[in-house]
C-alpha cells in the first residue's frame, strides 16, 4: 500500500485525538521505504541487452562463425551448420523476427526497467552477478519465455509482442494474456525467486500456498512499482475478484481438510497456471486460476503484519509450516 492511501485510510477511521501518534506510525512506514528507494536508485546498474535475434537474422550463412563464437551456448553441438542456416530463411522464422524487430525497435525503455529491477536485486541480493542479458526467438515457446542461470538471462522477445498478437491466435487465452511486455520483469523475478529461494520437502497443500506467497513477497520488495494484479498475472477484475471471494475460498479449502493433503491435484487445481480454478462449482468459470497462490501471499502479509520486527530475511527462511501458525490468517469478510 503506497504512504498516500494509508494516510488516506487512517484519517478516515480514526478520531481526530489519535491522529498525531498515528501520523508518526504511518509516516515512519513511508519514511523507512522512501528511504531504501533512494538508496536503491543510487546503485550503478546499467544493463544493456545484446541482439542476438537481430544478429541471427540481420546476417547470412557467413556471420556463423563468428556468433557461434560469441553464443556458443546457443548453438547445441549435436546440431551441423545447416540447421541454422535453415533457419535463417525460414519463412515463419523471419515473420517472428520481423514481428520481434516491429515490437522492439527500441529497446531503450526495457533495458531501463530490466536496469531498475536488477537495482534492487543488488539491495537485497548483494551477491548476486549481473547477468549478461541476451534477446532471442524462440518458436513462442511460452513455457521458456525467459531463461536465467547463473550471469546469464535469456529473453524471447517472440514470447512478448502482446496479447492479442496476431501470431497467438490459437493459444488459450489465459495463456495469450501473459504474452505482454509488462509481464517481462515479472517472469524474470518469477525465474529469480526459484534460484534463491528452494522449494519446500513439505509437501502439503498449506505449505505449497505459503511457498508462492514467499514468492509474492519477494516480487513486493524487487518490483516496487508493478500493480498487484500484474504480478499476479491477473486483470483487475480477477485481482477483485479474489478480494471479495477470499474468505469462500479459505473456507473451501478448511470444509474439505485441504490444508494438509499432499495429492498434487490441489496444487494443479489451485496453484498452477490455468483459465479458472477448479472448485467443481458453477463459480468456477467466474475465478482467475492461481488462487491458491494468492491465499499465500495473504498468509505471509498476514504473518509480517503480526511480526513487525521480523526481516525479510526472516519471512523466507522461516520453514512454512510455523509461518502459517503464526501469522494467525483470517480472511477478510
Amino acid at each position: 500500500m503506497n504512504c498516500s492511501r494509508r494516510l488516506r485510510l487512517f484519517f478516515n477511521f480514526f478520531q481526530q485525538k489519535t491522529i498525531f501518534i498515528g501520523v508518526l506510525f504511518f509516516l515512519g512506514g513511508c519514511l523507512s521505504e522512501n528511504q531504501n528507494e533512494i538508496e536503491i536508485e543510487q546503485i550503478p546498474v546499467s544493463l544493456s541487452f545484446e541482439r542476438f535475434d537481430l544478429e541471427f537474422y540481420g546476417n547470412g550463412p557467413e556471420a556463423l562463425p563468428a556468433l557461434k563464437r560469441k553464443y556458443p551456448f546457443l548453438f547445441p553441438a549435436q546440431f551441423s551448420d545447416s540447421v541454422w542456416i535453415s533457419r535463417q530463411k525460414d519463412s515463419l522464422q523471419l515473420l517472428l523476427q520481423q514481428s520481434v524487430s516491429e515490437r522492439f525497435n527500441d529497446i531503450s525503455p526495457l533495458e531501463k526497467e530490466i536496469s531498475h529491477l536488477f537495482q534492487h536485486i543488488q539491495y537485497y541480493f548483494p551477491e548476486t552477478p549481473l547477468p549478461r542479458v541476451i534477446t532471442l526467438t524462440n518458436n513462442v515457446d511460452y513455457q521458456l519465455k525467459t531463461v536465467y542461470a547463473d550471469s546469464l538471462l535469456l529473453l524471447s522477445l517472440d514470447t512478448f509482442l502482446g496479447a492479442n498478437h496476431p501470431l497467438y491466435e490459437g493459444i488459450p487465452n489465459y495463456i495469450q494474456k501473459e504474452l505482454d511486455p509488462v509481464y517481462l520483469p515479472t517472469q524474470i523475478v518469477e525465474k529469480f525467486t526459484s534460484l534463491i529461494l528452494p522449494a519446500p520437502a513439505d509437501r502439503t497443500f498449506i505449505a505449497q500456498m505459503i511457498y508462492e506467497g514467499k514468492k509474492l513477497f519477494l516480487f513486493d520488495l524487487l518490483l516496487t512499482h508493478t500493480p498487484a494484479h500484474v504480478k499476479m498475472a491477473y486483470t483487475k477484475e480477477e485481482l477483485q475478484w479474489v478480494k471479495e471471494n477470499e474468505q469462500y475460498i479459505w473456507q473451501y479449502f478448511i470444509e474439505r481438510q485441504a490444508l494438509y493433503k499432499t495429492d498434487p491435484d490441489w496444487v494443479q487445481r489451485f496453484i498452477y497456471p490455468a483459465p479458472f480454478s477448479k472448485f467443481y462449482l458453477e463459480l468456477d468459470t467466474e475465478s482467475p486460476g492461481k488462487v491458491g497462490r494468492w491465499i499465500g501471499g495473504q498468509i505471509v502479509k498476514s504473518y509480517v503484519a503480526n511480526h513487525t520486527e521480523v526481516t525479510w530475511e526472516d519471512v523466507l527462511q522461516l520453514p512454512e509450516q510455523e509461518l502459517f501458525i503464526a501469522s494467525k490468517y483470517k480472511p477478510k469478510r
